[in-house]
């Protein structure tokens, strides 16, 4: 038996990973992929796009795509060049799902809105997007300042949604994969958790950040001219020196400097115990995301 997110993506394990920009890169894309799940590359960064065109070299797998509607609204030549990539999968966010949704359909390919409230998953809907991640305040990131977190906005929009739903946000285990499923999710997103792998690109020093981060490890900044970030928080964090931050953060993500810049983490940091392969983590999520519903039906009788 197969779920919709399984069915949409072409994947066996509805397990989805983040577009993190600069970050998402192929072999990232590839190994989570080549495991079962779903690799998405970046478009945003000019590595990304590099990549979106070697990634049918690397695997035959299905891999998808994210657009990030507001660096595109004004460039939608960016449809042929995911196209051109044999990418069958776009996670869209950060703007109005209308501006781009028809001409990913009419290219041949599935549209998954990313949102952080119903009023924006109502919106997505009367867009026509096949499917939407759903992404709780916890998350890493870009934020709306006042948004819910996944327990909250999860249940609430599976209530008034009929549509596929991709929780994001507060997921790294089987035991998270299972929570969201039983609130409505028929797929999960993980972004920090997918940090701390030996596949992703990131120094060292900010994947030991990230296990070695407690429950208030993270912060919600506002950086100017930016939206609302979740963020690890470091000596910019605290002395509350915001602007002009994101000029260094190649230094953080790939130099190790975790003073360079901010980083963008998620709340889930705290529960991340240590850096694992791609494949074992997506393979123990997924047996152990059936074990525990399993078991909950049994205790339940």
């Amino acid at each position: 038996m197969t779920n919709r997110v399984q069915e949409l993506l072409g994947v066996e394990i509805p397990i989805v990973q983040a577009p993190m920009t600069f970050i998402a890169n192929a072999p990232l894309a590839v190994a989570v992929s080549e495991a079962g799940g779903l690799g998405v590359i970046e478009t945003l960064s000019p590595q990304g796009r590099e990549d979106l065109g070697r990634v049918r070299d690397l695997t035959s797998a299905p891999v998808g795509a994210n657009l990030m509607i507001q660096g595109w609204k004004k460039d939608p030549s960016i449809v042929e060049v995911i196209a051109e990539a044999g990418i069958s999968y776009v996670a869209t966010s950060a703007g109005d799902p209308a501006l781009f949704t028809e001409r990913l359909h009419d290219a041949g390919m599935t549209v998954f809105h990313v949102v952080g409230s119903l009023r924006a998953a109502q919106k997505a809907v009367d867009a026509g997007v096949d499917g939407i991640v759903v992404e709780g305040v916890e998350g890493g990131g870009f934020k709306g300042a006042l948004g819910a977190s996944t327990m909250v906005l999860l249940p609430l929009i599976a209530s008034k949604v009929d549509l596929p739903l991709i929780a994001a946000g507060g997921i790294c285990d089987a035991q998270s994969m299972a929570a969201a499923f039983v609130l409505g999710a028929e797929g999960v997103q993980l972004g920090t958790r997918m940090l701390a792998t030996d596949e992703a690109v990131v120094h060292q020093n900010f994947k030991d950040a990230i296990v070695s981060a407690g429950d208030d490890g993270t912060v919600l900044i506002s950086v100017p001219g930016n939206p609302t970030m979740r963020v690890l928080r470091n000596s910019i964090t605290e002395a509350g020196e915001h602007a002009s931050l994101l000029g260094n953060i190649t230094d953080l993500y790939f130099g190790g400097d975790m003073e360079a810049s901010v980083a963008n983490t998620g709340q889930v940091s705290s529960r991340i115990e240590a850096v694992l392969p791609v494949r074992t983590l997506i393979e123990e999520m997924w047996a152990g995301c059936h074990a525990a519903l399993e078991a909950g039906r049994v205790r339940l009788g």
